[in-house]
């Protein structure tokens, strides 16, 4: 029995990171969501402003907010975001015994779900959701286009940084569905021009004239009529975010970058322990049918690498920003998957005795962080 472990440990490690992301929620909820419920309470009561949208949505519905309400929308949005990534991996690749480690390595790696529930409140997974549901929907006509733009509305006015978080990869799904697969015209092509210029507008206007437009104090005090225990005033202290400029921001991420960047070892190692994994996705690349559908996926990967490179330079949450990398590349490699190939890919082995050793590692990693590793 252990030797049969031994060379074959897939579902015990898909049974044990079940249990890692129930030890992690429940660590996650004694935790006080700082962040997360401001972004609760903060809408459009004094006009357009950055970081709303979610909060304008609540206020729909009460307007006192409890701090359990937190954990309530983020743990739905955790487990919608588990169900599409379940069916997304069924449609693309099945579930057999030769898919397991395959899944394994997704579904339990620590950038992925396990990270997500530990920053359960933030933002990240709402991009990570909306591109599963455009890699599940069809995608034969121009509403897919729109509907892949009006998703990326949404996640630009739930914070704008989506531009460079989801939304390039939003785009390279788009065209890898829509325009590889059913061909390009000038009609698509001006609708894709058209809803893109519509998105980028939106998130300038979004970074540059979505400030608050009345003293903090004054805002502080509207969050507190909020608050349905409005004494809590430690859930407000990052209510400065909506008044700090752009160069603040980047003034800041410069200063911490020499303590930061001691963690870029650990994610390179994290990276590193995801090869089978990576070999998967690059003979999946290699193996496609048309050499332009080579071309465009690669240059998509680097594309989407650059707005992270980008990204890492305006905002020092790293841990969270190479999680969501990684997430991006597991969805390309679903969208990649769905391309017509020259031949069959081999997954990653089942009995292989190293390949089982990274499976392990990857499996009892619970997460990556938010700021620094760990």
């Amino acid at each position: 029995m252990l030797a049969e472990i031994r060379q074959n440990p897939w579902r015990l490690l898909l049974a044990i990171n079940a249990a890692v992301i129930v030890g992690v929620f429940v660590h996650k909820i004694q935790l006080p969501p700082w962040v997360p419920y401001i972004h609760l309470v903060v809408d459009y009561h004094f006009g357009f402003i950055k970081r709303a949208l979610i909060g304008a949505i609540v206020a729909l519905f009460t307007t006192k907010v409890p701090v359990w309400l937190v954990f309530a929308i983020a743990g739905t949005a955790w487990l919608v975001t588990l169900g599409l990534f379940l069916k997304l991996f069924q449609r693309t690749f099945g579930f057999t015994a030769k898919t397991l480690p395959l899944f394994v390595f997704i579904a339990g790696s620590p950038f992925f779900l396990k990270n997500f529930m530990f920053t359960l409140g933030h933002f990240d997974i709402y991009g990570c959701a909306l591109a599963l549901i455009l890699l599940l929907v069809p995608a034969r006509s121009l509403f897919y286009v729109a509907l892949a733009a009006l998703f990326s509305i949404t996640l630009i006015l739930i914070h704008h940084i989506h531009l460079l978080m989801y939304v390039p990869t939003i785009v390279v799904i788009v065209v890898v569905r829509h325009y590889l697969t059913h061909g390009v015209t000038r009609a698509n092509v001006a609708f894709g021009v058209v809803a893109l210029l519509a998105v980028s507008a939106l998130f300038f206007a979004a970074q540059f004239w979505g400030v608050m437009p009345i003293p903090e104090a004054e805002f502080v005090k509207y969050l507190q009529g909020r608050m349905v225990d409005p004494t809590r005033s430690d859930l407000l202290q990052f209510s400065y975010i909506w008044y700090q400029p752009l160069s603040k921001e980047i003034a800041d991420t410069w200063a911490r970058l020499p303590h930061n960047s001691l963690g870029i070892p650990v994610f390179a190692l994290l990276i590193w322990l995801h090869m089978p994994l990576w070999r998967v996705f690059a003979d999946l690349i290699r193996n496609l049918a048309d050499d332009l559908h080579r071309r465009l996926v690669v240059t998509g990967l680097i594309g989407v690498s650059l707005a992270y490179l980008v990204m890492f330079a305006m905002v020092f949450d790293y841990s969270r920003w190479i999680s969501s990398w990684a997430v991006c590349m597991f969805l390309i490699l679903h969208a990649v998957k769905m391309l017509p190939a020259a031949r069959e890919t081999p997954l990653i082995p089942a009995e292989d005795k190293k390949t089982n050793i990274f499976g392990w590692i990857i499996t009892l990693i619970p997460r990556v962080g938010i700021v620094r590793p760990f």
